[in-house]
């Protein structure tokens, strides 16, 4: 990939050093010792590819004298010791060479357990060396350690740890990032670094599932760093992905993607082991894929189409352009508290669909909303992507408004509604003479309908606008399959949202019936799969 770290292997290329505090930083790593080292002495183990990292962060200066770098954005795969290396540098910060007196060093987790684990590595790194207890305070109980001659100290928090406004650290570790259900403690740590010059931050983490999360965000913004395509020599990218193309059964791909595999770690047979199940089942290959390789993946272990193929279709939605040609529209009614949405379908050409969605959801607890599905409701609703109703739960009479308006706007030949939770509004709009009409999502009416989206996005006819809300619809769908090969949508887990893909296979599904108001049932082929199903 073009974003690979080549240079960390690059032993014959120098890194810049000029106050050698690359060198000091390394020199401090070296003397440490670790509880679970082979080495003589139990001494850390720093692999050159390690050490390179070590002088690249630390090395590089600008003419006054700072630290170039001041972003790390560490992917690397599980079994690489990430955490080992992470919390050697925590002990850089707090008892070594980088310390500043009074500083306050972070590391931070997901939950209480994660944050426990990089804790408990720099005590065991401590607990090892008779000479770091001398000039160290432990409290267990607080995961916290204190340097007693400068009083720098180093803390693991999580999370779910409630309020850290008021920080001022000058290192942070944003540990596991792809695991961070909400950004609340990436925004305080995040703002606090630049109180303190010379400040450092380091992400570690392995690849993630989906694009709507703060892991996403920032690992594509370093992706783009390392491509060139942003210039900014704060941020260090240190990249090891697989793409989602590559084969991942290749051992060459493992290898050069696992840094560690040279010098035994992670253990070879277990990753062959996992392929091999992987072989067997669907959920452990994507796994093994995410974990070992960092393949960053969809949310749906089981994906309706491959998601790098539904992003053809971004190409900009033009709606002035469509208000003279004909439209269908699907709408999918939430039961409770979720989403709602309508989409919009246009023909294109004689096999392609033009699609826009329009998602409602409550205003109330909007933020609260946004931690338990682990998506950014707030900034999607402030950027127009989802329109927020009073109360909470979405109002339908705002629904019903927008319908109206869309019909005014637009040529819409039907409006396809689930009668399941839609009936009053169904029949509130027939009384106005709209073309209303029961579209019942059963496996006789949404499996064609399925067949017939998913045949327009594979085969690129399918523009959606890039639409985010859609997408991580789109993203979420699992797939159930009956034993005649039939497809229908479901959610993979309780918190995904799938409303908009819902809708969105409707209205084309109606598109798909043309000007005549025929049905997708009217071929023989569909005929036979209805009698199957009957």
């Amino acid at each position: 990939m073009k974003t690979f770290p080549t240079w960390v292997f690059l032993e014959s290329s120098a890194i810049p050093d000029p106050l050698g505090h690359g060198e000091r930083a390394v020199k401090f790593l070296r003397a440490l010792k670790h509880p679970k080292s082979r080495a003589k002495g139990q001494a850390f183990q720093l692999d050159p590819w390690q050490e390179r990292i070590v002088r690249r962060i630390y090395g590089p200066r600008h003419e006054d004298g700072t630290r170039v770098v001041k972003t790390v954005c560490l992917l690397l795969p599980r079994g690489n010791r990430k955490t080992a290396l992470a919390a050697a540098l925590a002990l850089l910060h707090t008892l070594g060479p980088e310390r500043i007196p009074g500083g306050e060093v972070i590391s931070a987790a997901a939950d209480r357990k994660q944050a426990r684990l990089g804790f408990a590595e720099a005590t065991g790194i401590i607990r090892s060396d008779a000479r770091l207890m001398k000039v160290s305070d432990v409290v267990d109980s607080k995961n916290r350690l204190t340097s007693t001659r400068h009083g720098s100290f180093y803390e693991a928090i999580s999370c779910d740890a409630g309020t850290q406004h008021g920080r001022t650290p000058v290192f942070v570790l944003a540990d596991e990032l792809h695991a961070w259900k909400k950004r609340d403690l990436w925004d305080v740590l995040r703002s606090g670094l630049v109180k303190t010059p010379g400040s450092l931050l380091i992400v570690a983490t392995t690849a993630g599932r989906g694009q709507e999360n703060i892991a996403h965000d920032i690992v594509d913004d370093a992706r783009k760093v390392a491509r060139g395509e942003v210039v900014d020599p704060s941020v260090l990218p240190i990249l090891f992905e697989t793409g989602k193309d590559e084969d991942w059964r290749d051992e060459a791909v493992w290898h050069r993607v696992n840094p560690g595999l040279a010098h035994g770690y992670p253990d070879i047979e277990g990753l062959r082991q996992l392929a091999r199940e992987g072989e067997r089942r669907i959920g452990d290959r994507e796994a093994f894929r995410q974990l070992n390789l960092n393949v960053w993946l969809d949310h749906s272990a089981d994906p309706f189409v491959e998601m790098d193929v539904y992003d053809e279709g971004a190409t900009p939605v033009d709606l002035a352009a469509l208000e003279g040609e004909p439209c269908w529209l699907g709408v999918d009614l939430s039961s409770n508290g979720d989403l709602t949405c309508i989409v919009a379908a246009w023909r294109d050409g004689d096999d392609g669909y033009i699609v826009h969605p329009w998602f409602f959801c409550p205003a109330d607890n909007l933020r609260a909303r946004a931690d338990r599905d682990g998506v950014l409701y707030p900034a999607w609703a402030e950027a127009g992507f989802i329109i927020p109703t009073s109360g909470n739960v979405v109002d339908f009479h705002a629904v019903e408004a927008t319908i109206r308006d869309l019909c005014a706007r637009f040529r819409v030949q039907e409006i396809a509604f689930d009668p399941h939770l839609a009936r009053n509004t169904l029949n509130a709009l027939l009384d106005e003479g709209l073309p209303a009409v029961e579209m019942r999502q059963g496996w006789v009416t949404m499996a064609p309908a399925v067949k017939e989206l998913e045949r327009a996005i594979v085969g690129r006819r399918f523009t959606h606008g890039a639409h985010p809300v859609l997408r991580w619809n789109f993203e979420n769908i699992a797939v159930h399959t009956d034993t005649a090969g039939n497809r229908m949508f479901h959610k993979g887990k309780s918190r995904d949202r799938i409303d908009g893909a819902v809708a969105c296979a409707m209205a084309v599904s109606r598109a798909a019936a043309g000007d005549s108001g025929g049905s997708v049932f009217d071929s023989d082929e569909a005929t036979k799969e209805l009698l199957e199903w009957l």
